[in-house]
């Protein structure tokens, strides 16, 4: 009765199916496992000691910024040079803006600062002036903003002295000197009140180390692929099903074996009813008197 399965036709399908099901299972279980990668982070970062509390460490020996040195303080001395506002950041669900000045250090490269946060409109408030001469500035460590950071602001066409991004990319276009790649926020307030006014902005966690939206992503793209998997093989099953219905019917005499139906969907049955309609149209009618006087 399985005969079939051995037709091209079914070596197509079962070809098919042998190489999804596999694929789907492959792709399922790596989808799991960035999910249980993210998870694993999370636990590990809720696990570690807070970084803000490890000993302060040079600028130089934290860099490049990882998920290891993110929020950990980092000291760094120069003085202070341009400054800039970044608007639409809030801060205990209020809206304001980061005053960001930057640190020229002896290497030559400046150090974004986010000195505080004042709540309102950059540009409308007054903003505390940066300290004077050289100052040595301990504050936690953070990566340079992306598009998918909270708060960032790409649309461009902010007024001049404003920033939509920290990062040096956005800043090597406004300024003449180099930028590092990183940023820090003073976790108190500047000494000698010239910042009481502005709140210290807390440090960020480092992104991927967390359960966000993509963790989740990754637990329902794993779902998808076994889903998947599973529905193939499901349809292959209904398939050699009604194959084997339609050869048992065969077998008993319940459809003519040489005769399968035609595109149009009609059988044997159709084509016979409708030999008999041509052969009654074919009777010739009875002649009429005036028909038969004219033969």
């Amino acid at each position: 009765m399985y005969r079939f399965l051995l037709t091209p036709r079914w070596w197509g399908i079962n070809l098919f199916v042998v190489l999804a099901i596999p694929f789907c299972v492959f792709m399922g279980t790596w989808q799991l496992g960035r999910f249980e990668d993210r998870v694993q982070s999370h636990e590990q970062a809720e696990q570690a000691p807070d970084p803000s509390t490890r000993a302060a460490k040079p600028l130089d020996e934290l860099l490049p910024v990882d998920k290891v040195t993110s929020g950990r303080p980092a000291i760094a001395t120069g003085t202070y040079a341009d400054q800039f506002l970044v608007p639409g950041r809030e801060l205990d669900e209020r809206r304001g803006f980061y005053v960001l000045s930057l640190l020229r250090t002896d290497e030559g490269k400046a150090l974004p600062v986010v000195r505080g946060w004042l709540p309102g409109t950059a540009g409308s408030v007054p903003v505390p002036a940066a300290p004077q001469g050289e100052v040595t500035v301990t504050g936690d460590l953070q990566a340079s903003e992306n598009i998918h950071s909270d708060g960032v602001d790409t649309r461009g066409g902010l007024p001049t002295g404003q920033l939509g991004m920290i990062s040096a990319a956005s800043l090597v276009n406004l300024v003449d000197y180099d930028v590092y790649d990183a940023w820090v926020t003073l976790p108190e307030v500047e000494a000698g009140g010239t910042g009481g006014a502005m709140k210290p902005v807390p440090a960020a966690a480092p992104q991927g180390s967390g359960l966000d939206l993509k963790a989740f992503q990754n637990l329902g793209y794993t779902g998808e692929w076994f889903v998947f998997a599973g529905f193939v093989l499901f349809m292959w099953f209904r398939l050699v099903r009604r194959e084997a219905e339609a050869v048992r019917d065969v077998a008993l005499g319940l459809v003519p074996a040489d005769e399968p139906e035609g595109a149009d969907g009609e059988g044997a049955e159709g084509r016979e009813a409708d030999a008999r309609s041509a052969e009654g149209g074919a009777v010739q009618a009875p002649k009429t008197p005036e028909t038969a006087r004219g033969a």
